[in-house]
């Protein structure tokens, strides 16, 4: 029997009666419901597994919405209706898209299919070079038999479906590509056609006394992300017409597709310049190591122009991050989604950041007594 303690009323010093019946007389009633909750757990991380790939097309595709929102709003200021500035969006967009296809397609796959067939010129021209020379002076043969490896790669197609997991996974990845993007779509159409709704139910769920804090909150996040996106693109546009056309002037071979290259690579958030700058440089190296140092020279020259001119007036709605947030944003979404999750990280990152700026600095300091 539990001897009573000092000072203290009997019945605080023991634990209640149902209390110590569960935990001493129906260890197995404790053990069922404690098992069953880990059950539970398991069952809903399986099911959000499982429909991992459903979560990621609606987020990109409210991510799409918001990107596109901004460029519907402008047309409502103009004094047309949101139905019809949807279309005219979407319809611009459907051309875009289609001309874009018609017109890279089919050129960037004729010289894909030119470089595989012209590496070996490519590293004979490269052999016979003052560079490679003295590559070999200083690094012995070795560069040759490097140089073997790589044009043996990339010549041989079996290696590149090997990359991809074989022929067959290749179609299949191209086809739920295609499918995915078609899903994204039309799922942001709805999203866009209904995303004043969406906010005025989500501001429904919030107390009256709270709603013009979080309204306003919302606005500016919508729209942060909205600046953010767009502004993304028309930098990827940018330095896609810049490589492309600073290939074509210096004859350095394949500039179509160094364009678009450079709009996918560019996209990357922060390194995507760095990135393609590497890469542009390497491959016209392979051409004319001169053209390779102008380009690379050149290339250079954009990326501050671009840091220091265009970015600061493309992003001028969009929140301003850290440098260092940056990185740790788009490496957390890169290790979780790949590229596209280094995309929409910077955004997450963004709206936290003012979240915690507009909401958890400002509550911190009302606090000047501690208990408070």
């Amino acid at each position: 029997m539990t001897e009573p303690i000092p000072g203290v009323p009997a019945s605080a010093s023991r634990p209640s009666a149902p209390l110590r019946w569960r935990a001493l007389h129906s260890p197995f009633g404790v053990g069922f419901f404690v098992t069953l909750g880990g059950l539970a757990a398991v069952v809903v991380g399986l099911a959000i597994s499982n429909l991992s790939t459903v979560i990621i097309y609606v987020v990109f595709a409210l991510f799409a919405a918001l990107g596109l929102d901004p460029v519907v709003r402008m047309l409502e200021r103009h004094k047309v209706s949101r139905a019809w500035s949807i279309v005219i969006v979407y319809f611009a967009f459907a051309l875009v898209l289609v001309g874009i296809l018609m017109l890279i397609i089919p050129t960037a796959i004729g010289q894909v299919a030119q470089f595989v067939t012209s590496v070996p010129e490519l590293i004979s021209d490269f052999q016979q070079s003052d560079f490679y020379s003295w590559l070999q002076q200083s690094f012995g043969a070795s560069i040759g038999d490097l140089l073997a490896q790589v044009q043996q790669f990339l010549t041989t197609p079996s290696n590149i479906a090997t990359i991809g997991g074989g022929v067959l996974q290749v179609g299949i990845t191209i086809v739920s590509g295609i499918s995915g993007v078609i899903i994204v779509l039309v799922l942001s159409l709805y999203f866009l056609a209904t995303l004043p709704t969406i906010k005025a139910a989500f501001y429904r769920l919030v107390p009256a006394y709270g709603r013009p804090r979080v309204t306003d909150l919302t606005e500016q996040i919508t729209e942060s992300i909205g600046g953010y996106l767009m502004g993304m693109v028309i930098l990827a546009f940018f330095n896609s017409v810049f490589a492309g056309l600073l290939y074509f002037f210096l004859g350095l071979p394949f500039p179509l597709l160094m364009a678009v290259g450079a709009f996918c690579i560019t996209l990357i958030p922060l390194v995507g310049t760095v990135i393609f700058w590497v890469v542009g440089s390497v491959l016209a190296l392979f051409s004319d190591p001169l053209l390779a140092l102008i380009f690379a020279a050149a290339y250079l020259v954009y990326m501050q122009i671009e840091a220091y001119v265009l970015t600061p007036r493309v992003m001028n709605r969009a929140v301003s991050i850290p440098g260092a947030l940056v990185v740790i944003g788009a490496l957390v979404g890169g290790t979780l989604l790949g590229l596209l999750g280094a995309l929409v990280a910077i955004p997450v990152t963004a709206s936290l950041l003012l979240i915690v700026k507009q909401v958890l600095i400002p509550r911190q300091d009302q606090k000047t007594t501690p208990g408070h």
